[in-house]
């Protein structure tokens, strides 16, 4: 999948998410793309996965590109910005931002 594709897909799951939760995480959307199981997510969250990337399927450019079509797709929707701190030690801050609907 070429970054102009990789850049629709993102978007279109995006705003699944929102419509669906009103809410868009980066675990929901890499789980949503198939970037990761909910396993790994599980195995992540209790600490058995040092970091979130050593199971993801992809590469860190990727990730990273995801991301950044994430925030971006985010701030275009005018979603607010919502730090989420997950019960673990050393939850990255970008995967921990979740964006949600203003009320």
């Amino acid at each position: 999948m070429n970054r102009q594709e990789l850049q629709k897909k993102v978007r279109h799951t995006v705003h699944q998410l929102v419509w669906e939760k009103e809410y868009a995480s980066p675990l929901d959307l890499f789980l949503k793309m198939e970037k990761i199981s909910p396993k790994l997510v599980e195995e992540w969250r209790y600490g058995r996965v040092p970091y979130l990337e050593r199971v993801l399927h992809g590469n860190l450019a990727q990730f990273s590109f995801i991301l950044t079509v994430f925030r971006k797709t985010a701030m275009e929707m005018k979603l607010k910005e919502s730090f989420t701190a997950y019960m673990s030690w050393g939850i990255e801050r970008h995967y921990a931002t979740h964006y949600v609907m203003p009320r």
